[in-house]
């Protein structure tokens, strides 16, 4: 087995569990959470649930982005970015770097104070806001990986 097979098993591996959990987060709690009564305990059920997942996405994207970025090195496939036909390369370079963004800057030290402040002025548009949110990067990531595992078999979407 090389090591090209082991980092793109991580990969797979990294990209199953991250965007699994957020498809699981905006699929199954959010819509859970929409049954509680007030709105404030809708928040602190996502709070408390979407704070231990926050700890597996920061894992699984780092482990995504270091094997991802190991193939492209390994394969001397840099060129992809020059390539428009691998639009899918971008598609999750961009997903990769806006999760992260989120996960390890905007949400530790902006994000988390501001949800809370706006959810003290108006928690139901608040929840609604996370719901709309979560919508968007779950078909963002999904359409992603649907053009990658395309685009990886040799098939083409948007050449």
């Amino acid at each position: 087995m090389t090591d090209l097979v082991i980092a793109r098993a991580l990969h797979v591996l990294g990209v199953v569990l991250w965007i699994g959990g957020v498809a699981m987060v905006t699929t199954v709690l959010l819509p859970a959470a929409r049954d509680f009564s007030a709105p404030g305990e809708r928040l602190a059920f996502f709070e408390r649930i979407e704070g231990r997942f926050a700890r597996q996405a920061r894992w699984t994207t780092l482990l995504t982005g270091l094997s991802g970025f190991y193939m492209l090195h390994v394969l001397h496939a840099w060129g992809r970015y020059a390539q428009p036909a691998y639009w899918w390369v971008h598609a999750m370079t961009a997903v990769w770097l806006l999760f992260t963004l989120m996960l390890f800057v905007l949400e530790p030290f902006f994000l988390h104070r501001w949800f809370h402040a706006r959810a003290a002025r108006d928690p139901l548009g608040t929840f609604a806001l996370i719901q709309r949110l979560h919508w968007v990067l779950l078909s963002v990531s999904l359409i992603t990986i649907l053009g990658a595992m395309i685009g990886v078999h040799g098939g083409w979407l948007f050449r």
